[in-house]
């Protein structure tokens, strides 16, 4: 049986990422997603209520969770990172083909 972990996360996406609702600039997304990682480095407490507010990404409507996965199941390198992560760890914004993304580990 492999691993698998359970993950939430935030996704900022730009006018150039796939399946994009969004209208601004990759920089600003970036920006914006630098300016998420940087408040919940000192409130991960938050973490819930910004996926549900700011994220792109239709897991906002359950405050983030993608629930559990396995390998092979999310783009190789949110995968790499989700399983590099701690649980309650949060990563820094990655980039993948949907935007950028603050992943947090939940078990």
């Amino acid at each position: 049986m492999s691993e698998k972990i359970s993950a939430s996360h935030i996704l900022i996406m730009h006018k150039d990422s796939q399946s994009s609702r969004s209208n601004i600039s990759k920089d600003d997304a970036l920006i914006q997603a630098k300016k998420i990682y940087d408040e919940l480095k000192s409130k991960p407490e938050k973490f819930k209520d910004i996926a549900s507010t700011k994220s792109d990404c239709a897991s906002a409507a359950s405050a983030g969770s993608l629930g559990e996965f396995g390998r092979g199941v999310m783009v190789k390198d949110f995968e790499n990172v989700a399983f590099d992560l701690k649980v309650d760890e949060i990563s820094e914004p990655i980039e993948t083909d949907f935007g950028f993304h603050i992943i947090k580990r939940d078990k």
